[in-house]
Parts: C-alpha cells; sequence; structure tokens
C-alpha cells in the first residue's frame, strides 16, 4: 500500500507473538487453532465466546428439582458403563456422585472414553437437566469438569466457545487463561487514554479479561462493547484515510455546468423527475463539476428510476467531450440497458454500443476501434469492458451496475481504463444508510426513495403447495386480460445441470397442465447469448405469454406488460433474492402480483415469506434481511473488501458504528495521516494489510 507505510514495527506487543509461545501449543494443537484462523496471542484474545454458563452456584444433592437445569458438585463413588438396547444401542455411562447433603447419577451418553478418564475419589462439577427416576436421583449430564476451587472451568461464570474437531472446549479456554496471563503485563492500548475516558470505555487488557472470565454477564457486555467499539474505530479510520488519499492525491475531472445538451436531455424525458431522483442528480452533478474525482453509491429500490440519473451523468461526460462506460454483470442486462440508453438519447444523437463477451469478429474489431478513437460516447457492456484489448479516448465516467456482483478489483480496472474518471456505483440491493456508509465507506452515498408517479407496489401472496391450482388459475386469468407473467423455477444450488433441468421439467409440465392454451417459453442460464436473447425478444414481443425462468432474470429484464411473477418453492430464496424478482413485474401501469409458493420447513423460512407479503419498501426488507441472516452474508464483505470483523456486529452495534465513524472523522481531520497517532496507524495497518480493498487507490 502506498498511503501508510508499515513503519512502526513493535515486536515488543505481546499480542503479535505466535501462539507456539504459549505452554501446551505444540505443532499438532497449532495446526487445529489455525483451522480456526488463530495464529496470534492478538488472534485467540479476540475470539470471544458464543455463550457463558453461570457455574458460580451449584446445586446441593440434596435440594434437586425435577425438570431443572443444573450444576453439582460431588465426588465420585463408582463409574460403570452400560448398554440399552433398541432400534440402536445407546452406551451410558453412570458416574455416581455424593455431597455432604446427598447421592445422584450423572448419564453421560455415547462418551465411553469416560470410564477411562474419571474414577471413584475425583470431584467432578457436571451440568445437565435433573429428573427423579425409581425412587432416586439422576441428571442427564451435557458438560463436565473435574472440580478445582480456584479454576479457570468451574466455580465461576464460564466462557463457552465454538472448536474444532480434536480441540476440546476446555483446552482452548486453558489456552486462553494462560495467553491472558502472559499478555496482559505488557498490553499496549491503541486507543489514547483520554478519548477512553470521555467514551466510558474500559481499558483494553480489563475489557478482554471480562469477555472471557467476567465477573457477571454485564462486565462481559461492557467488554464486548469496548472491542467492538476499538474494531469498528479502527475500520472507520482506514476507509477515512483512504478517502482522504484520493482526495489529496488524484486531480479529478471537472466537468462544466449543465449545458444545452444536458438540458434538452431532461427536456426529452416524458416525465419530470421524483423528488428522489432530482436530490441524488443535485448531488451527482455537484460532484461531477467538481475537481475532486466522483466516488459515489446511487442505492434505489427495484423500480426506483436509478437509470435515469445514470443517464443524466452520462450525457453531462458526453457533453463536455467524454466518453462513459457502464458495467453490468450478466449480457442480458448489459443489452437492456444499452436498449434503455439509445431510446434516450435517440433525441440527442449519442451513440451507444453494447460490448460484451458474445461479440466477435469483425464487429468486435470495428467497436474497439471506435471506442479507442472516441468515435461511440456511451460504452454499456460485461465484463468484457475490462479487457485488454479495450481502450478509450477520453474515459471521463465509469458507471458500475449491480456493483455486489464484482469484485472490488473488476471495478478498478474498468475505473483504470480512464486517468481518474468519475465513479458511479449503482445497485438495486438496499442496504440501510448507516451501514451502507461503512461498506461502501470510500463512498458517497446517494439514496432514491419512493417509486416514480404511475408506479404501484406489487400485490404478494403467499400459498401452499397443494394450492398450486388456485396459483395458477389467477396466472390465466392475468394472460386472459392480454398481460404476460413468469414462472421462476426453485432453486437448486448443489448444480447449474440440475438447475436447468428442474426449469425445463417445469416448463414443460406448465405447457402440458395448468398452461397448456398459453405459450410457454424458456430461460437459463446455460443458454448462450444468442438463445437467450432470442427468447427475451420473443418476450418482449409477447410471443411467449409466460417465461419459465431461473435466477437469470432476477436483474435486467424489464416487460412492462408482465404483471404477475409465480416463484415456486419460494423458502429457498433469500429475502434480497424474492425482492429483486418481485421488481420483474409491476413495471407498468396495471396493477400487479407476486405469488410466493411454498410449504417452508423452518421459522426463518416463514418469516421471509410473511415479510415479503407484508413489507413492500426494499430498505425495510433488508433490514430484515440483515436481522435473519447476519451482516456478512447480507453485506458481501469479502466482495467489497472489508476486514472481516472479529467482534462488532453491524447490525446490532450500529450505534456503536455511528459514534465511531464521527469520532474516526473528527481524528482524522485533526491529524490526516494519523502521524502523531504511531498505535492508531499500525492498527489501521495491521487491519487493512492485504486486502483488495485498497486495489481500489492503485
Amino acid at each position: 500500500m502506498i498511503f501508510i507505510h508499515r513503519d512502526i514495527a513493535a515486536p515488543q506487543d505481546p499480542l503479535r507473538r505466535p501462539l507456539r509461545v504459549l505452554p501446551g501449543v505444540g505443532p499438532s494443537r497449532q495446526q487445529l487453532l489455525a483451522k480456526m484462523g488463530l495464529f496470534t496471542v492478538r488472534d485467540l484474545l479476540y475470539y470471544l465466546p458464543f455463550r457463558y454458563e453461570d457455574r458460580s452456584h451449584p446445586t446441593p444433592l440434596g435440594d434437586l428439582t425435577p425438570g431443572d437445569n443444573v450444576v453439582v458438585i460431588g465426588r465420585i463413588v463408582a463409574v460403570a458403563d452400560q448398554k440399552l438396547r433398541g432400534p440402536k444401542v445407546t452406551q451410558v455411562t453412570r458416574l455416581t456422585l455424593r455431597d455432604r447433603t446427598g447421592q445422584a447419577v450423572a448419564l453421560f451418553f455415547n462418551q465411553p472414553y469416560l470410564a477411562r478418564q474419571l474414577r471413584p475419589g475425583q470431584a467432578v462439577m457436571v451440568m445437565g437437566r435433573a429428573d427423579r427416576r425409581f425412587g432416586g436421583w439422576e441428571i442427564s449430564a451435557h458438560a463436565w469438569e473435574l472440580w478445582e476451587r480456584d479454576s479457570a472451568h468451574a466455580g465461576r461464570i464460564v466462557p463457552v466457545y465454538q472448536v474444532t474437531e480434536g480441540l476440546s472446549v476446555r483446552a482452548l479456554r486453558g489456552l486462553i487463561r494462560a495467553a491472558l496471563d502472559a499478555a496482559l503485563p505488557g498490553l499496549v492500548d491503541v486507543l489514547p487514554e483520554p478519548m477512553r475516558a470521555r467514551l466510558g470505555l474500559a481499558d483494553l487488557g480489563s475489557a478482554l479479561e471480562a469477555v472471557h472470565f467476567p465477573a457477571d454477564i454485564a462486565s462481559a457486555e461492557r467488554g464486548r462493547r469496548r472491542l467492538a467499539w476499538e474494531e469498528l474505530f479502527l475500520l472507520e479510520l482506514g476507509l477515512g484515510m483512504t478517502r482522504q488519499y484520493r482526495q489529496a492525491r488524484e486531480a479529478g475531472v471537472a466537468h462544466a455546468p449543465d449545458g444545452p445538451l444536458v438540458s434538452a436531455f431532461f427536456a426529452s424525458l416524458p416525465f419530470t423527475l421524483t423528488p428522489g431522483q432530482a436530490r441524488a442528480w443535485q448531488e451527482i452533478r455537484a460532484d461531477m463539476e467538481s475537481p475532486a474525482p466522483m466516488n459515489r453509491l446511487l442505492q434505489g429500490d427495484v423500480g426506483s428510476g436509478k437509470t435515469v440519473v445514470a443517464a443524466a451523468a452520462m450525457v453531462k461526460a458526453v457533453e463536455g467531450g467524454y466518453q462513459a462506460a457502464m458495467m453490468a454483470p450478466t449480457e442480458i442486462l448489459a443489452e437492456q440497458h444499452g436498449l434503455t440508453l439509445s431510446r434516450l438519447f435517440a433525441p440527442l444523437g449519442i451513440e451507444v454500443r453494447v460490448l460484451t463477451g458474445s461479440l466477435d469478429g469483425r464487429a468486435r474489431e470495428e467497436s474497439l476501434a471506435a471506442i479507442a478513437g472516441g468515435a461511440i460516447p456511451v460504452v454499456v457492456g460485461t465484463h468484457a469492458l475490462i479487457q485488454e484489448a479495450v481502450t478509450f479516448a477520453n474515459l471521463g465516467l465509469v458507471i458500475t451496475d449491480e456493483q455486489h456482483r464484482f469484485g472490488v478489483r473488476q471495478r478498478a480496472a474498468l475505473r483504470a481504463k480512464g486517468g481518474a474518471p468519475d465513479v458511479l456505483v449503482m445497485t438495486a440491493t438496499p442496504i440501510p444508510r448507516t451501514l451502507a456508509m461503512t461498506v461502501f465507506g470510500d463512498l458517497d452515498v446517494s439514496v432514491i426513495s419512493g417509486l416514480p408517479p404511475g408506479r404501484r407496489p406489487v400485490q404478494t401472496f403467499w400459498f401452499r403447495r397443494d394450492q398450486r391450482a388456485r396459483v395458477y388459475r389467477g396466472l390465466a386469468k392475468e394472460l386472459d386480460r392480454g398481460h404476460q407473467g413468469y414462472v421462476i423455477c426453485p432453486l437448486i444450488e448443489e448444480s447449474e445441470k440440475l438447475q436447468v433441468q428442474a426449469a425445463a421439467e417445469l416448463a414443460a409440465e406448465l405447457q402440458a397442465g395448468y398452461l397448456r392454451n398459453y405459450r410457454v417459453g424458456l430461460l437459463h442460464g446455460r443458454m448462450n447469448t444468442a438463445e437467450k436473447a432470442s427468447v427475451f425478444e420473443r418476450f418482449r414481443n409477447g410471443d411467449i405469454q409466460v417465461l419459465v425462468s431461473t435466477t437469470v432474470v432476477e436483474v435486467g429484464v424489464d416487460v412492462p406488460n408482465a404483471t404477475m411473477i409465480v416463484i415456486e418453492e419460494a423458502d429457498r430464496f433469500g429475502l434480497a433474492q424474492l425482492h429483486q424478482l418481485r421488481g420483474r413485474v409491476g413495471r407498468g401501469a396495471a396493477p400487479s402480483y407476486c405469488v410466493l409458493v411454498a410449504d417452508p420447513q423452518s421459522d426463518t423460512a416463514r418469516q421471509r415469506l410473511e415479510t415479503m407479503c407484508r413489507e413492500h419498501d426494499g430498505f425495510r426488507i433488508a433490514e430484515a434481511d440483515l436481522a435473519l441472516r447476519g451482516p456478512g452474508e447480507v453485506l458481501g464483505t469479502r466482495q467489497s473488501g472489508l476486514p472481516d470483523l472479529r467482534v462488532a456486529d453491524l447490525v446490532r452495534d450500529q450505534e456503536l458504528l455511528v459514534q465511531a465513524r464521527t469520532e474516526a472523522a473528527g481524528l482524522l481531520a485533526q491529524d490526516p495521516g494519523l502521524r502523531g497517532h504511531p498505535l492508531l496507524r499500525q492498527a489501521v495497518v495491521d487491519m487493512f494489510r492485504d486486502r483488495a480493498f485498497f486495489a481500489s487507490i492503485g
């Protein structure tokens, strides 16, 4: 990386030491820890428990109550193995325990090794469910520990960790205790003491002690919040430094104020911009006229009108003598954008050229030469745009649609086709604004809220599979009204070949059954480009009334006459994907419908379907999706290039995130390169080291 120098060597930092320095960590245990992503003392101490067990108040054996989950301490009187016959043999190890108040038998299932590990006379702590049977007490045990009065494993609030096969929770807990004892005396806190005092944050040593071996659950949460705040603060510092680097080092394109071409573009539109579109355009226009390069995210729900705003930016670039390029993730979407932009730009005489991987031979050579010579002002394409053979005469604006489909390096490669062009990335996958400012922390964020005039929310219904006949009768009624529809094949992630087979079988079944009086077409990802284009064109022209498809239609297919979409086995899809699929209808003036067909087998799947029927706003759906799935999968941190977060939860800790962002901005305003805060500077380097995120800086 250019803008941060790894010049703050701190070999004395105990957190940087490899785990092999800890007692009990030999080569084999080191391999097990590495499988869990643990290599240094820092990794180990920032590996937090997923729950805690209160072992501080054991129940005397004479005070047991049936049905209670208990912690008991007793001395082993006898150890015996027993085999229970049934559909399959179950081995039970029976520990007879005694204390001053009574006696009980602890039962351990299918753990025959216990009889070799435990012997009469040992004191043990046992956790499990107590029941009264045959006149005595039995405890169905799920965990045990040898009893030691001063122990990390008993007699206190005890942390429980996720472990890998071959490494017990007890062993990991012991390693963490040893790591804490070794690291705490030399620990250096990267957060300045005045900041900690002002924000009421514990010092690092106290926080680590509290999350691993807390006095109570409240202190464990206070420790976690301190560590989460630090992690979010470092993240925001890194993103802020990236932004500062770009602003200081890169001279962008300063576009002229709007001229007659931009005015003519808006005058040619058969509608006026919505307030959300107008606000986004004003922000983009100001960025483009600034000498600093624009780096802006344009968020908008499905059908909110992002393309028109992006088109205005293209016209502004072209009016200044620059070229504009738009990259889309699929050929269908690229072709769709090409058609839309050609229609919008026809009154202005602006030529649009579509460049995809399927373009070859003389047509490809002619397009490449025209683009390189500057004869083509607007180019739309897929990944083909970033191939080495593609050069631009004067690239001034780069737009990436459905940006989450591209890696950071792909987006950076398109940007590198120009000097320092303005960059606009678009997404119809809404993310709550607070999180968008982090996931795309080097970008400014514009949001288009609301739908254009005439657009109605799509009514969404959920039917069970035994109601499919009713569903398809409803689709037939829409077809009889002269409308069209989609049927989405169930999602089969294991095999694209099986997915295609399932789609073909569904199309044949519907053509022979419920939809035998209508024209049914098939679209899937294994068709070649020409086949896809043919099917899509026939559907758009009305030759196909019902398009049976895989999720290849998730984005980019825009047929205003389509008023109903049926999603088979909808419980297999995520919320964001269901919302994108629903966005294929409701693009005209007629009422439109989305029908989910599913028999969900889990509460989470049922909640997704209920959310789809209840919510129409993509941002509210995004929040529900985050709550159901968690931020890592939804936000795609690997795709965005962000470092993984070990402690902080971007949903649970949004309040901390806002505070950390504010503090980071304030500190960077005072000390832009963090030269006056070398410990923080090094911590930021460590967090972002070797991340693809920095590919966008060059």
